[in-house]
């Protein structure tokens, strides 16, 4: 099942918007710290990891560990892989939808 015309999550918030800035980019040219992002996006280190994993699976970004994330040179993944992560993210994104929905279905009762 596929769900459109939902709400983002934060993490695909922080992947869309740093997907415009990658446009702006040059390949090698490094990315804002995870630290900044926190700070630009005000959403948690996991939130901010998570839209980063996104933008690497695609192909957009690649990790250099402490060094940070760097724009790719541009070798992205084939149209076929990227029709697959379209695919995954949405299922993602359902599944956010129906997390976030169970835990403020039980937030006031506690664990």
């Amino acid at each position: 099942m596929t769900v459109t015309g939902g709400p983002k999550s934060k993490a695909v918030q922080v992947a869309d918007a740093l997907r415009d800035d990658i446009k702006k980019m040059k390949p090698g040219e490094k990315l804002p710290s995870q630290r900044e992002l926190m700070d630009r996006f005000g959403y948690a280190s996991q939130t901010i990891q998570n839209g980063l994993a996104a933008l690497r699976t695609e192909g957009l970004i690649v990790s250099a560990g402490n060094l940070g994330n760097f724009v790719s040179d541009g070798s992205a993944p084939s149209d076929d892989v990227r029709d697959d992560i379209k695919e995954i993210r949405s299922q993602l994104q359902a599944l956010t939808e129906r997390l976030e929905a169970l835990e403020n279905r039980s937030e006031p009762g506690g664990a």
